[in-house]
């Protein structure tokens, strides 16, 4: 399970590292390289879920909900924007979300 968690989390990081030097370069004027970069962290992306011992739909239905609580993260630690206790309850409903999807007991 920590494998799997720590999957998630390396897929997030990627998808919204490459998704936000895309955003520096078409939203932010910033270097083109930066977009180049981001094709790379977003290929890197496409690879990491195929590591999960899940079937697609439910590694990516899932996914979801990691990729909502690090985009809450990343705001807070890249943007400086402090989630509001409406962000902080929709990341925990998401994360329990994916606790059940991947990881409850099935026959």
């Amino acid at each position: 399970m920590i494998q799997s968690l720590l999957l998630f989390v390396l897929a997030g990081i990627c998808e919204i590292g490459g998704g936000y030097l895309f955003w520096l370069w078409l939203r932010e004027d910033k270097s083109p390289w930066l977009a180049v970069i981001g094709i790379v962290i977003l290929a890197v992306y496409g690879v990491v879920p195929t590591l999960q011992p899940a079937t697609f739909g439910r590694a990516y239905a899932a996914y979801g909900g990691v990729f909502i609580v690090l985009s809450i993260l990343w705001g807070w630690i890249v943007d400086r924007i402090a989630p509001d206790k409406y962000d902080l309850l929709g990341g925990w409903i998401a994360l329990l979300g994916v606790l059940v999807i991947m990881y409850a007991p099935r026959r």
